[in-house]
């Protein structure tokens, strides 16, 4: 069943065959046209460009789709650094025109110096420094994450529940990029930590339920002490929703869609909720409710949100949450787009914020996302967070 191809996603596919295009086109003209090679040559490197710049429509519509392109993990690899290393050419070209062409408005008509390299030699010399970066920023991105150690105190805490644990788990995207092996890495080093808590934050799968049932199947070995519980992401969405909705409690996690838990931890209550992404709307489910998630909840306990973007978080500290946790912006993963993401999520894009008197905390993630796995300056993380009481 595929769930992708809705309207919306239709019109976000035709904006990235759109800009594809154009990076296609920027790269034939300012590098191709000019090698001094034959015009058959020129003709093969060009096709060849084309079919790199559009793999994702090719994707789409005859391996699966975008998020979870049905290939041996091989041939993805190839196919993400060719497309990587397009984008990172484009760029440099781009960067070099801006540069001559300040130089030329500086200089006026005077003659330029000449470069020390042939034209043939210094667009070699172009590719191959986009291609390093392209294969660093892939394996980076595919790397296991690391432990990020951080703590955050809380107002309302009681002394009780001061030391508390969490480890935050999010934008796992288990696709075909994930083996089984990477997912098994990932659980370990969670349960090494001996939480207290195990909580996801969405985005944990990309793909049917039987194509990923080996890859994911790790997730049930998940230990912590009080259990392990998650929030739907927008993903969980574009590959059969309510098929995930099954498999997910068969693998030990307890998702909150517009509810709550009240766990009893050392004599004092904790709520733990979560909420729906705001996508869930566009395939006939429930969009996120904080006050339907939260009712009926003890008004003395501690509140903690699951929430997968952190754009609500304003909305959700006045209904009273004290902890968000969320993830979605991968931190940008690159440098450059940080800004883009964060205007894009309401200002949030990464680590702790204070909102109202509700803490936030955005994760990086643990994994990239399939368009473009790549992270560069900017790692992947499993989070524990520690929570301390200022009573």
């Amino acid at each position: 069943m595929r769930l992708w191809d809705t309207s919306a996603h239709m019109t976000t596919h035709l904006l990235l065959h759109w800009l594809t295009g154009l990076i296609f086109i920027y790269v034939l003209i300012r590098f191709i046209l000019p090698l001094p090679v034959s015009g058959t040559i020129k003709l093969l490197a060009a096709a060849l460009l084309l079919l790199i710049s559009q793999q994702h429509a090719l994707m789409r519509y005859t391996f699966g789709n975008i998020a979870s392109p049905e290939l041996p993990i091989p041939v993805l690899l190839v196919l993400h650094w060719c497309f990587v290393s397009l984008i990172f050419l484009c760029l440099l070209l781009f960067i070099r025109d801006i540069f001559l062409l300040l130089r030329r408005l500086v200089q006026g008509a005077r003659k330029l110096a000449t470069p020390p390299f042939s034209p043939g030699r210094r667009r070699i010399i172009t590719a191959a420094i986009t291609m390093i970066p392209a294969a660093y920023g892939l394996r980076q991105g595919l790397a296991v994450p690391d432990v990020r150690h951080v703590e955050t105190w809380l107002t309302r805490l009681p002394k009780e529940l001061d030391g508390l644990t969490l480890v935050q788990i999010t934008d796992l995207h288990v696709s075909p990029l994930s083996r089984e092996q990477r997912v098994r890495a990932v659980v370990e080093k969670t349960n090494t930590l001996n939480p207290d808590l195990i909580l996801f934050t969405g985005d944990i799968v990309d793909g049917l339920p039987e194509r990923r049932a080996d890859a994911i199947a790790p997730l049930r070995d998940l230990r912590a002490r009080y259990g392990v519980f998650g929030c739907v992401g927008n993903h969980e969405y574009y590959s059969d929703y309510e098929a995930w909705m099954r498999t997910f409690p068969t693998l030990g996690l307890n998702m909150l869609i517009n509810d709550h838990v009240v766990l009893r931890i050392r004599g004092r209550e904790l709520v733990v909720a979560g909420v729906p992404d705001r996508v869930a709307e566009r395939f006939f489910q429930s969009g996120p409710d904080v006050a339907k998630a939260l009712a009926g909840a003890p008004e003395d306990a501690i509140r903690i949100l699951l929430e997968h973007r952190p754009g609500r978080a304003p909305e959700n500290a006045r209904a009273g949450v004290d902890l968000q946790l969320s993830g979605h912006t991968h931190c940008g993963q690159v440098p450059g787009i940080n800004q883009l993401v964060a205007n894009l999520n309401n200002g949030f894009l990464y680590g702790w914020y204070q909102v109202d008197k509700m803490r936030l905390y955005v994760s990086s993630g643990a994994n990239s996302w399939n368009i473009l796995p790549v992270r560069l300056g900017v790692p992947s993380e499993i989070a524990r967070i520690v929570l301390r009481s200022a009573a």
